[in-house]
C-alpha cells in the first residue's frame, strides 16, 4: 500500500503504517485511535496519538487522509 503519495492513514493496518520509518512502532496505537476516534483529516490529528506528539514533522508526502 505504500504509494509515491504516501499510505492512506485512515485504512492502513498497522503492519503498514509500521512500514514507514517515521512511524514504526506507532501502528497499532495510530489504528487504535482511528477506530475509537474516527477518521484523521489532518496530518496535525496525528499529534494526539499517544507516543506521537512532537513526531509528525516531515511526514508530509508519507501520509494521505482519502
Amino acid at each position: 500500500m505504500s504509494a509515491p503519495d504516501g499510505i492512506d492513514i485512515n485504512v492502513a493496518t498497522a503492519d503498514e503504517i509500521d512500514a514507514l520509518s517515521a512511524l514504526k512502532g506507532h501502528g497499532f496505537e495510530i489504528v487504535r485511535y482511528r477506530e475509537e476516534r474516527g477518521r484523521f483529516d489532518a496530518l496535525r490529528q496525528l499529534e494526539e496519538v499517544p507516543g506521537l506528539t512532537g513526531k509528525v514533522a516531515g511526514l508530509d508526502g508519507m501520509v494521505r487522509f482519502g
